[in-house]
């Protein structure tokens, strides 16, 4: 889960990189910081320790990877 994770964050900030998102900086950044959320709500998550924790920052997780879908 946490590969995959990271893959989305290098994938994103590799289609950020191209020409059209240059213009718009606020959009690049949200994308980036949504990315970045997911793969850290599932490290927070984990380090929780209990699985109703864990559980809860997955579902945050979700809700980030929803927001960087819709703004791709």
């Amino acid at each position: 889960m946490a590969k995959k994770a990271r893959e989305l964050v290098d994938k994103v900030y590799k289609l950020t990189s191209e020409d059209k998102f240059n213009r718009d900086f606020v959009l690049k950044d949200q994308i980036r910081r949504a990315a970045i959320s997911v793969m850290s709500n599932i490290a927070e998550g984990y380090a929780r320790q209990t699985n109703r924790e864990f559980i809860q920052f997955l579902y945050i997780a979700r809700g980030y990877a929803s927001e960087t879908k819709s703004q791709l």
